[in-house]
C-alpha cells in the first residue's frame, strides 16, 4: 500500500503527501547543512517520529489497560555526527501527567 509520495521543491525542501489523508507537510535542510531551517528537517522527523511512535504503542496499551496517559509528552533532543554527517544519538525524555499508576500500570507502560 503507498502511503506518501515525496516531492522535491528545490532549494532542500520537500514536500510530502499523505495518500490516505491527503495531508500535507514539508522539510527544510537546517541553517547549519545549506539549509532555511524553516520547517523540520528529515532527521527531525525522524527523531519526532520515535517519540511519537512510542507515545502511540503506550496509548494503545493504556486504551486496552484503561490507564489514562492523557497530557503524557516527549521532548526530543537530536545530536548529529559530522562525518559522515547522520544522527549520531537521539535522547528522549518522557513526560507522564500526574495520576496514581499502580505498579502493574506503569510495568505495562514501560513494556510499551
Amino acid at each position: 500500500m503507498k502511503i506518501a509520495e515525496v516531492k522535491y521543491l528545490g532549494q532542500l525542501r520537500t514536500q510530502a503527501t499523505h495518500l490516505p489523508s491527503g495531508s500535507i507537510m514539508q522539510t527544510d535542510a537546517p541553517k547549519d547543512n545549506q539549509g532555511k531551517g524553516e520547517a523540520f528537517s528529515p532527521t527531525d522527523l525522524m527523531s519526532t517520529s520515535l517519540a511519537s511512535c512510542m507515545l502511540t504503542i503506550m496509548g494503545i496499551a493504556s486504551n486496552a489497560h484503561q490507564i489514562n496517559i492523557d497530557g503524557a509528552r516527549c521532548e526530543v533532543e537530536k545530536h548529529m555526527a559530522s562525518q559522515p554527517r547522520s544522527v549520531e544519538k537521539i535522547v528522549i525524555s518522557l513526560y507522564m501527567p500526574h495520576f496514581l499508576y499502580s505498579e502493574k500500570h506503569k510495568e505495562i507502560l514501560e513494556k510499551a
